[in-house]
Parts: C-alpha cells; sequence; structure tokens
C-alpha cells in the first residue's frame, strides 16, 4: 500500500540516513551487541551526518528544522537494518530526551549543552524509572532538597537507557511545591557530579547493543543552574512530551513488523517442506495474509498518528492507542513468523530470532500495555 506521508525531501534524508546506516551502523552492529554498548565514535559519527540535532535551532548545531517526518525516517532506516537497539540510542536522544531541553531550556542552559548533544560529543540519558516505581511516576522517590544554591539530590534509578555512557543525565526528582504537595522537577546531573554513582550494567533478555544501567544519588549537589523548567512542573513537562515518546515506540514497531514479514516472505519461498516451497501451503499463505493485514492496518495508524503529531494536535490517548496496539501486534507477528522458520528460527545466527527477544520490550517501556489501556480507558468515561 503506497504511503503519502513523506516529501521529497523526507525521502532525500532517507537516502542520506540508510547511507549512514550501511557505513556506520551496520558493519559494526555485531561488535556493540558483544561488547553491551555502542561506541562513542556512533554519536560523534551521527552528529557529523546531522542526524542528533534534528529540531534543534541552528544556533545551536541543530538543523532548525522541526518535524517529527525526519525522526521517524531515520528510525525506520535504522529498523530496517535490524538495529533497534541503535533506535533506542539516537531517536532515544532526538524523540524523547532533546525535547526538554529545546523546550525547557534557558539560552545559557542551551549553549552549555545543545552544541554538545548535536554534535555527538555529549551523550545524554532520562531517569525517570525507580525500583519501586515504573510506568506509574507518581511513585518517584528520588528527591532534590534545597541546599544553598542549589539542590541535594538523593535516590536510585533503574532500567536506564546509555546509564553507563551517559554524560548528562535528566533525572526526575521530588521537590516541595508551594502549595504543600509534592510536585516532580528535572535536573541535569552531570558526569563527575559527587555522589553520582553508575551501579550496575544491566543485562537484558534482547537489546543487547544499548546499554542500561542502574544510577545512584548520594547527597549529589546539583547547582540551580542545572534545573531544567520551573521546580515543580516535572508531571506537567513529562505527560507533555510522553505521546513523542510513545509514537517513536510504535514507529519503531511498525517499521520492525515490515522488514519481519519481508524476510518471512522470503524464507517461505525459499525452504523446501515435503518437495515442495513452504510458502505454497495454503496455512502458510493464510498466515502471512494475516500478518500482512495487520501490518498494513498497524502502518496506517501510526502514519495517521505521525501527521497528528506533526500538526500539534496528537492526544495523548491516540499516542496510548498506538503503542500498546502496534507494539502487541509486533509481538504476535515476531512470534508467528519465527514459528513459519521452525527450528532454524530458534537459532540466533537467523535475524528473526534476534527479533523475537528486541521486542520483547516493546510493551514494556514508554509506558506498559496496562498503564496505555488505562489512559485510553480514563479518557472514555472521566
Amino acid at each position: 500500500m503506497k504511503r503519502d506521508l513523506y516529501d521529497t525531501e523526507h525521502e532525500d534524508f532517507r537516502a542520506m540516513a540508510r547511507a549512514f546506516v550501511a557505513k556506520e551502523v551496520t558493519p559494526y552492529l555485531a561488535s556493540w551487541e558483544a561488547a553491551g554498548e555502542v561506541d562513542r565514535s556512533l554519536y560523534r559519527a551521527a552528529g557529523a551526518a546531522g542526524l542528533l540535532g534534528l529540531g534543534v535551532e541552528e544556533e545551536y548545531g541543530g538543523s532548525g528544522v522541526d518535524d517529527f517526518r525526519f525522526h521517524a525516517v531515520l528510525n525506520e532506516e535504522l529498523c530496517r537494518a535490524g538495529a533497534t537497539s541503535v533506535s533506542m540510542n539516537l531517536n532515544g536522544f532526538t524523540d524523547l530526551i532533546a525535547p526538554y531541553f529545546r523546550e525547557l531550556a534557558t539560552p545559557e542552559q542551551k549553549a552549555r549543552w545543545l552544541p554538545g548533544l548535536a554534535d555527538g560529543s555529549l551523550v545524554a540519558a532520562i531517569a525517570m524509572t525507580e525500583p519501586g516505581a515504573g510506568s506509574d511516576l507518581r511513585g518517584i522517590r528520588t528527591r532534590a532538597e534545597r541546599h544553598a544554591d542549589g539542590y541535594l539530590l538523593n535516590g536510585a534509578k533503574t532500567f536506564i537507557s546509555n546509564g553507563v555512557i551517559a554524560d548528562l543525565v535528566v533525572v526526575v526528582a521530588r521537590t516541595g511545591a508551594e502549595d504543600g504537595r509534592e510536585g516532580l522537577s528535572l535536573f541535569v546531573v552531570e558526569r563527575g557530579m559527587p555522589g553520582f554513582e553508575r551501579g550496575r550494567r544491566l543485562h537484558k533478555l534482547g537489546l543487547s547493543a544499548q546499554d542500561t544501567a542502574e544510577l545512584s544519588f548520594t547527597d549529589v549537589p546539583v547547582p540551580a543552574a542545572n534545573l531544567l523548567g520551573e521546580e515543580g512542573r516535572g508531571m506537567e513537562y513529562l505527560k507533555r512530551n510522553l505521546p513523542q515518546e510513545r509514537v517513536s515506540v510504535a514507529v519503531t514497531a511498525a517499521a520492525t513488523m515490515r522488514r519481519v514479514l519481508d524476510g518471512t516472505i522470503a524464507y517461505t519461498r525459499d525452504r523446501i517442506v515435503f518437495g515442495r516451497p513452504l510458502s505454497e501451503l495454503q496455512t502458510t499463505r493464510f498466515t502471512l495474509a494475516e500478518l500482512a493485514t495487520d501490518t498494513e492496518i498497524a502502518q496506517t495508524f501510526t502514519d495517521r498518528c505521525v501527521r497528528e503529531l506533526v500538526a500539534g494536535r496528537l492526544t495523548p490517548t491516540e499516542a496510548a492507542m498506538a503503542k500498546w496496539w502496534v507494539t502487541e501486534r509486533q509481538q504476535q507477528l515476531v512470534s508467528r513468523c519465527l514459528q513459519l522458520h521452525g527450528g532454524y528460527g530458534y537459532m540466533t545466527e537467523y535475524s528473526i530470532a534476534r527479533d523475537f527477544v528486541d521486542t520483547r520490550a516493546s510493551t514494556l517501556f514508554a509506558g506498559t500495555t496496562e498503564i496505555m489501556k488505562e489512559i485510553i480507558g480514563r479518557s472514555l468515561v472521566r
């Protein structure tokens, strides 16, 4: 089915992104997976190619073009190459972290951090999840108390993407709000600050090239100049930016569905069973027909959400719908495609086996399927 989401400039960008992935990602993907993290040179190469400054003002080293469709193209090209974990590194910054710097940072903060983030000399992460607080951000216990000319930060975070290599970490912490209620605030914690420690590198089921870590903060002195936005408005900021993150996850899931389906169709044509191609069995064709239909519907809905996001009309409910539905269909598709590969699907030398473990996290991060349904359900009955 023909897509009409992209213009000529986006397709030109796609050609550049595809060439970048072929040169700077594909040859090193296996070694990054073995190491448990990408090499920092990836960020410098991406910065030099203009892939990290998407939406960042030109004066700070970015493209100056705020159009999420460019983000989606990069995401699709990384997924097309089977580099989902690398997509989480690069698009994790452009889709999840950069908006906080662009929208909340003061001119002084932008001049201090954005050029390095855009050229890849600095790597960023965001720390929301805690051992006792995942999708429900109201359970956050990390706290920042006023102290001298700044704050003392105490607490622990877990499941932090890029937690090992990050130079800057946007930490979500509790602060005392003026009305007596505890609110959330965002702080930029920098590598080397006293009391900021990186704990275990967490070993995940999949997404091996994307490092995930535990972080701890013990009386970390955070200057007031590192407060991002206004104190106590953190929940508002998080709610504002989470829809884009969730659409980004849907883009990843839909692109992965397309690649896995195409690869499985090719496999069934080549695989001979009972003296004929696997694709000639009616049960195989029926399965592929169902999966192709799921893929088209997922892509169509995702594209619509991208359009709404670009136009500034996407609602949190629509983003939640895309996030849970597309990722659940992605997991079903990958599982059924693995079944069509038979025993070979269980061998890690086949990409379908790696996809099977890589896609399992998609219904968990950026809010679980259950939380997405709760968001949608509340919008229907309130």
